[in-house]
């Protein structure tokens, strides 16, 4: 009971207080301007408080007051954070394609009306000028008259094809003679090692005479004997041309190239090292690359001499332009057995 009496009477004396205080305060407003005023009500002083707040209400008033500071360090983390992140949409609305599509967006509208506008305008004065071509008359000039030569009353004579090793006939007709004579093994590089028969030798005859070294024999039934033709050739043409020349051999597959490089090889005793670009033979599996190096022989004043695979169906165009080259037909059995079809 004395300690309900007891929280009555301190009830009784706060109320005492808070209502002397507020007419303090009225008092106050009715003689002070409105900022004494407000600095009155924010003012609080010790010992007011020590009237207000007793032992018992001081906890309350702190734990509030202590709420009331984490929540405003809450907002201003919050807020913090979010300006953080509009700042960041902002940079990534830049670099973004999206943003940069738009800021595109807007320079190609722009770009479009002028050239509309140019356009238009290009028009307007195109319809404004007058297209007419005039005439244009070309006079003979007196020089030109001058100039004419009168046609040369000699007529060109031009070689036939089949002449085109007349002046060397002797010596080719004396390289048939030996090559029919017995074989001699330990001749010198480039000459022919091996003995050629009758056949052979006719069938040299017709290229070298009738065809004048340009066009395709028919095959003698192997690759070891038409490269053993083809060596024949070689040497004859060392003895007429010397270093001036190199033979191409066309053939489409590696195994080819490499049989008609180890029967040139026995045939004329040759080396690895006269096998390649710079030598006296090169091997070729596309024509291309042979058509190229062709080229660049007859630029550098060189005659290339052209030997084409008897396995080879087709012979490319450009081929035919050279002034030297050999083609052995094959008859349909060897195609077929080159093939494997049979």
């Amino acid at each position: 009971m004395e300690s309900d009496e007891n929280l009555s009477r301190e009830k009784q004396n706060l109320e005492k207080n808070i209502s002397v205080e507020n007419s303090s305060s009225l008092k106050n407003t009715d003689q002070k301007p409105l900022e004494k005023q407000t600095k009155s009500q924010s003012v609080i002083s010790p010992k007011n408080n020590q009237k207000i707040a007793n032992p018992q209400t001081q906890p309350f008033i702190d734990l509030a007051l202590k709420d009331l500071q984490l929540s405003r360090e809450q907002l201003e983390q919050e807020l913090e954070e979010l300006s953080k992140k509009k700042e960041q949409i902002d940079n990534e609305l830049k670099s973004s394609f999206t943003g940069q599509s738009d800021a595109i967006a807007r320079k190609v509208k722009g770009f479009q009306e002028y050239l509309t506008g140019a356009l238009q305008d290009l028009t307007q004065s195109a319809e404004q000028l007058e297209l007419v071509v005039p005439p244009v008359i070309v006079k003979p000039s007196p020089l030109d008259e001058n100039n004419k030569t009168e046609p040369s009353k000699e007529p060109e004579i031009i070689p036939a094809v089949s002449d085109t090793f007349k002046p060397d006939e002797n010596l080719i007709r004396r390289c048939f003679s030996q090559f029919l004579e017995q074989p001699d093994f330990y001749a010198e590089p480039w000459k022919l090692r091996r003995s050629l028969e009758s056949i052979d030798i006719e069938m040299l005859e017709d290229w070298f005479f009738s065809m004048g070294g340009r066009g395709a024999q028919p095959s003698r039934g192997s690759r070891s004997k038409n490269a053993l033709i083809a060596a024949g050739i070689i040497a004859i043409l060392g003895e007429l041309y010397g270093e001036q020349f190199q033979t191409l051999v066309l053939a489409s597959q590696p195994e080819r190239l490499g049989e008609w490089r180890r029967c040139l090889q026995d045939s004329l005793g040759l080396n690895r090292e006269d096998f390649g670009p710079n030598s006296g033979i090169v091997l070729f599996e596309r024509p291309d690359g042979l058509i190229e190096r062709a080229d660049r022989l007859e630029e550098r004043g060189e005659l290339p001499l052209i030997i084409i695979d008897a396995a080879e169906i087709n012979v490319e165009i450009p081929i035919l332009q050279f002034p030297i080259w050999l083609a052995f037909a094959g008859s349909p059995n060897e195609i077929y057995e080159e093939d494997g079809l049979i």
